[in-house]
């Protein structure tokens, strides 16, 4: 997430005021909804359109092809996985994988799909280019060599179209510097309205250069919201559970881009449920990335919303920092040790102590919080309020003091955002983060 905006994931997290108090009642039943695996079989770096009723979705070489293509009536499906949407191998080719498709509109009603494919001159994975009348090809390849080839920056890979409010066409792909030992960089070229002349010179946006990424950033996906851009791209290494979605935002297209404080998506915010959550896409209210499941990696999908036009996907946690929220007969306790962020939420000690946290749900229904809180001197409750009406108590084992330990609550949100209100009840606990999935 980020360090701009409420969440506290992201840039700066505030939090804001909830009214709370009354009596007790039961936990609301219900739990977090995890991502649903919509093609069970290999479908690698999934790349989504909508056309009419229908939806679209092509993949990474598999079993099913080299460009393999599937279309649903629905987002969620059922998917049915058709034949090779690109059966003529580009006259430039040699053999191997075509990597991480993408495929977009031109404004002549055709159809435009960039791939990345190995170029025999090259000796690298380069980026190319082909068109159809049909969403379901068979895509033709477009000229007589690949659009981004160089070898000198490993080859180029990743590559994804953008276009802007404004009606500018754009590509955005990585250049390959993992595989030389370079910086492997994310750049936007702008194009024509045919998708293939270039406009101008590239512009670097993001490259790898945080311990989390382990050396790789890639595909890279570009969304325009009403305050800013937002740049998706998967790091890590796709062959396991550390890969994982994350995203920068800027004001301006061309940067500069700020990387999210904490991943939008990765083998832990999900609980396990998906396993290196990557090679994401977006298409209006949801995302769509793979999965491992054994050996092969699964297309899943999960619904999107925009807190203040930071991402937030369902499922998936996101932090909230008990701290930045509004805080009454309480303060806020530095230098904690082994505490997110090294501040806590303390001295809810009295019958009008309370901590309001604002948490956001991309769609209303079931969700699970993460308390993250210390308790020294026997059990503690609180009394939670979601957005003044519902109630519940809320136990804190004894654990001790910055001994930071989660507890679970079931929670029933609004889409938008909703305000949670902890208040002292029994005994003394303080809050370090409150994690909504």
């Amino acid at each position: 997430m980020r360090l701009l905006g409420r969440l506290s994931l992201m840039f700066t997290a505030t939090a804001v005021w909830l009214s709370a108090a009354g009596a007790t009642s039961a936990e609301p039943a219900g739990a977090a909804v995890a991502p649903a695996a919509v093609i069970s079989a290999d479908f690698p770096d999934p790349d989504v359109i909508q056309v009419g009723s229908t939806f679209y979705a092509y993949s990474t070489s598999s079993w099913a092809g080299r460009i393999p293509v599937a279309s649903a009536p629905s987002a969620t499906g059922p998917w049915t996985v058709h034949a090779d949407a690109l059966p003529a191998k580009p006259s430039w080719a040699g053999d191997g994988g075509f990597w991480a498709p993408d495929v977009s509109r031109l404004p002549d009603g055709r159809y435009l799909m960039y791939f990345t494919g190995p170029s025999t001159a090259a000796g690298r994975m380069c980026i190319g280019a082909a068109t159809s009348a049909n969403p379901l090809g068979p895509f033709q390849p477009a000229g007589n060599g690949p659009l981004v080839c160089n070898a000198g920056e490993g080859g180029d890979i990743d590559p994804s179209s953008f276009v802007d409010t404004d009606g500018k066409r754009y590509l955005v792909y990585k250049n390959d510097g993992n595989a030389v030992g370079r910086p492997a960089i994310l750049w936007l070229q702008q194009v024509g309205a045919d998708g293939v002349t270039f406009t101008g010179g590239r512009t670097e946006l993001i490259r790898n250069d945080r311990p989390d990424e382990a050396g790789v950033i890639e595909a890279p996906v570009l969304v325009k919201r009403s305050s800013q851009y937002v740049l998706f791209y998967s790091a890590g290494s796709y062959a396991g559970n550390n890969y994982f979605t994350s995203y920068a935002v800027s004001s301006s297209l061309t940067g500069p881009y700020t990387k999210a404080y904490r991943p939008l998506m990765t083998t832990a915010t999900f609980d396990g449920a998906v396993q290196g959550p990557g090679g994401t896409d977006v298409l209006g209210d949801r995302v769509f990335f793979h999965g491992w499941v054994n050996n092969a990696r699964h297309m899943y999908t999960a619904e999107l919303g925009w807190a203040d036009d930071y991402p937030v996907v369902r499922g998936s946690r996101v932090r909230y920092e008990a701290e930045r929220g509004t805080l009454n007969h309480a303060e806020v306790r530095t230098g904690a040790a082994g505490a997110s962020q090294g501040a806590v939420a303390a001295k809810i000690d009295y019958a009008d102590s309370w901590v309001d946290v604002q948490v956001f749900a991309p769609v209303a229904g079931a969700y699970t919080a993460h308390v993250s809180y210390a308790a020294g001197y026997g059990d503690a409750q609180h009394l939670v309020t979601v957005n003044g009406t519902t109630q519940f108590t809320l136990n804190y084992p004894n654990r001790g003091w910055d001994n930071w330990t989660q507890v679970p609550a079931q929670l029933t949100l609004t889409a938008g955002w909703n305000t949670l209100r902890f208040q002292h009840q029994t005994r003394w606990a303080e809050l370090d983060y409150i994690e909504i999935a």
